[in-house]
């Protein structure tokens, strides 16, 4: 497989990478690198820093002539999108529309989507399923479901091949625990630092926590099946926020008392995506356990 990882040098990204090499799949990364790093990519991978939204991606996609894009680059930052909408709007939407523009002009057939839980807004009924209405709550949700209509429009009127994937909590090794880090990699950077954690409201509001590697194993799945289909990506469970800590503090062998915070504005109490879909049509389902994937992020930040 010709494989191009937008967004290859980032978190979920950079892991999609390690998984197709070891697959044996040809890969090109393209990264503007304002949050991935360089680092992350494998040796041997050529890596191009270009944004996503540029006129330059015209020519590596004709150069490189994918048969698979795996479209990570995204600003995900939910506040940043509300402060600059149009900057948010600009990356995810126009990018992912130059990106259509280019894979249809010189013939790469599939794009495999990184979508995200947010375009389901406060949920109606847990776990949310992909029959769920759509109601996002901020302009990075907006964008992640515009883009979503954009690929299933070029799927009917263009030939289109895509699947679109909504991820719920990812976290695991490379991810940043700065701004939008994920609580996961702010409570590892914590506890490496010896460092109490802020909790914002009474840490009762819950989370599906999916490790980043079953993200990049169902992307994988996606590059052959699934086209013109939407997948939920997460474990159907929840966590606490707080029993999240506490099982930190356990896997980590210390105890450290977290601070609680006000709440924040706009926060979803909880919040949990069914994986049936991807089980039953994809064959997938999240393999690591909770501790497992806690200490391999620990140790990640060590």
């Amino acid at each position: 497989m010709r494989a191009l990882v937008t967004g290859g040098a980032g978190f979920i990204g950079s892991h999609i990478v390690d998984t197709l090499v070891d697959s044996g799949a040809h890969v090109t990364v393209l990264d503007d690198l304002s949050t991935g790093r360089a680092e992350n990519v494998r040796p041997g991978v050529r890596l191009y820093r270009v944004r996503v939204q540029d006129p330059g991606l015209d020519e590596i996609i004709a150069r490189e002539r994918p048969e698979v894009v795996f479209h990570q680059a995204a600003q995900v930052s939910v506040p940043a999108s509300i402060r600059a909408p149009l900057a948010d709007g600009e990356v995810n939407l126009l990018g992912t529309i130059n990106l259509i523009e280019a894979c249809l002009r010189h013939g790469a057939p599939k794009i495999v989507f990184a979508s995200s839980a947010a375009v389901y807004g406060q949920p109606a009924y847990l776990p949310v399923d992909e029959a769920h209405p759509v109601a996002p709550l901020a302009p990075y949700g907006v964008s992640k479901l515009a883009a979503e209509m954009y690929l299933a429009m070029y799927a009917r009127t263009r030939g289109l091949r895509y699947t679109a994937l909504r991820c719920a909590n990812v976290y695991g090794p490379r991810q940043d625990a700065a701004g939008e880090g994920g609580v996961v990699a702010i409570f590892a950077d914590r506890l490496r630092r010896g460092e109490s954690p802020a909790i914002f409201g009474d840490g009762e509001q819950t989370r599906d926590f999916v490790h980043v590697r079953d993200v990049a194993a169902i992307n994988l799945l996606a590059a052959a099946r699934g086209d013109g289909q939407i997948f939920n990506v997460g474990t159907g469970s929840r966590i606490t926020v707080n029993s999240l800590w506490e099982t930190f503090c356990r896997v980590a062998g210390r105890r450290l008392a977290p601070v609680y915070a006000p709440p924040r504005p706009g926060d979803i109490p909880h919040s949990s995506l069914s994986p049936e879909k991807a089980r039953r049509e994809l064959n997938w389902r999240a393999e690591m356990t909770l501790d497992k994937g806690l200490a391999e992020t620990l140790a990640g930040f060590k």
